[in-house]
């Protein structure tokens, strides 16, 4: 009995240790087996074996690999004002990395990712996300992403427009005539949207009439 009982014993140590990858440094192991963990979403168990490879190993080749996985980490966690904070330091410390287009998308994406369901409130992180989105198809029109930056400008840039026309509405209901001209002045300046155009210059002709009725 008691040889079963060892024999079994050693069958669970068996199945309960597991194989490190192999690397020629351990920079290189650690590396692998936090890329592992993010596939198993054990984000936490990846995060120490990043931190593990910038404390220890800080001129490894992986340790810049490193800062950017815990950037996508935190990404992946939906943790996006942080993953957002991540990329762009990562930007700035490596300004010649290789795939610099990915790194300008996922920033993009980080703020695209806060805006809200509507239209009617703050809307920064669209205007945030729109400021990357256009030095992406800048500076890396040749990359994978620039048909969804494309997109996703217009849709922001589509609320965006929503949301002035409500402020403006908003004046011209309460009479403030002066304040809606201005507003929808503003809208007409930066709108390419041809119906939008027609739509808020007769709205912007028929305040200056009632506000010269007013006067």
């Amino acid at each position: 009995m008691k040889i079963f009982f060892y024999l079994i014993s050693f069958i669970l140590l068996l199945s309960c240790t597991t194989t490190r990858p192999t690397g020629s440094t351990e920079a290189e192991v650690l590396f692998k087996e936090a890329k592992d963990l993010i596939s198993k979403s054990r984000f936490i168990q990846a995060t120490e074996k990043l931190n593990a490879i910038r404390a220890q190993y800080p001129y490894s080749y992986y340790a810049t690999s490193a800062e950017l996985l815990q950037a996508d980490v935190l990404f992946s966690q939906e943790n996006y004002p942080e993953a957002a904070s991540a990329y762009i330091l990562f930007r700035d410390f490596h300004p010649k990395y290789s795939d610099m287009g990915y790194v300008i998308f996922r920033i993009s994406e980080s703020f695209y990712r806060q805006l809200p369901s509507t239209f009617d409130r703050d809307l920064s992180s669209g205007i945030e996300a729109v400021k990357y989105y256009n030095e992406l198809l800048q500076n890396y029109s040749q990359t994978q992403y620039v048909k969804d930056a494309r997109e996703r400008i217009d849709q922001i840039e589509t609320m965006i427009n929503r949301k002035d026309v409500y402020i403006a509405d908003f004046y011209f209901r309460t009479k403030d005539y002066p304040a809606a001209v201005s507003r929808y002045e503003e809208i007409l300046a930066k709108t390419n949207d041809s119906e939008l155009k027609n739509l808020i210059q007769a709205k912007l002709d028929e305040a200056k009439n009632l506000d010269k009725k007013k006067e």
